[in-house]
């Protein structure tokens, strides 16, 4: 496996942490394709824990966003402190509500939203060097945040979303689930997944389409 990607995640479950089938697929077509790569999460406390039963805050419970992160990975998993954007060829944010969250504060904050410094720090590394990054489901809300302005990503066709990212200085195309956006000249591919999915099949569509697209770029 001569190319390498890294993943970054969010935390496990769909309501606070990254979401549990976008990441496994992501991974799968990384593996059937043979793509290495390596996972990564920051090391800090999740901003909230649910309980995916009720849906409900689980009060008074903290979990740690790295702990939580491994789960998906199976251990094998490193601080996103760690991360070396030289050591990879491109880099993928598999969606989930824990990315708006945990990895930024758009969940609460909206188009006034920031990013976590340590994952900005990273990203900036990539594009610097040229290489592809993808971004699933509600991940591309962060794009004007972490990489500049009028860079074209998609979460769909969500009106309040699509709206903060135009807020924030980005461009958004609308996208049906099975599809991608690809910004050419910043190198970013983004997909909806679960913004629009209603069966894991549908969400695969598009992230194997990501992941290959990435392939591609990579050269």
């Amino acid at each position: 496996m001569t190319k390498q990607v890294a993943v970054i995640l969010a935390g496990c479950g769909v309501y606070d942490g990254s979401e549990i089938y976008e990441t496994t697929l992501t991974l799968l077509r990384l593996d059937q394709l043979g793509i290495g790569y390596h996972c990564f999460a920051p090391d800090l406390d999740q901003h909230q824990v649910i309980n995916h039963v009720t849906q409900q805050a689980s009060q008074g419970e903290t979990r740690n966003v790295l702990e939580e992160s491994a789960r998906l990975a199976r251990g094998d998993i490193s601080p996103l402190s760690e991360l070396d954007a030289g050591h990879f060829d491109g880099v993928i944010v598999p969606g989930g509500f824990g990315v708006a969250q945990n990895l930024c504060d758009f969940a609460l904050e909206g188009e006034s939203m920031q990013v976590l410094a340590p994952l900005k720090d990273v990203l900036d590394a990539f594009r610097e060097d040229g290489k592809p990054i993808g971004l699933i489901c509600i991940a591309p809300v962060m794009v004007p945040r972490l990489l500049g302005e009028g860079i074209a990503v998609t979460v769909g066709h969500d009106p309040g979303v699509a709206g903060a990212i135009s807020a924030m200085g980005g461009l958004h195309r609308s996208c049906s689930v099975e599809e991608i956006v690809v910004d050419f000249e910043n190198r970013v591919v983004t997909t909806p997944a679960y913004m629009l999915a209603t069966r894991i099949s549908e969400a695969a569509t598009g992230v194997f389409k990501l992941v290959e697209r990435i392939d591609e770029m990579m050269g």
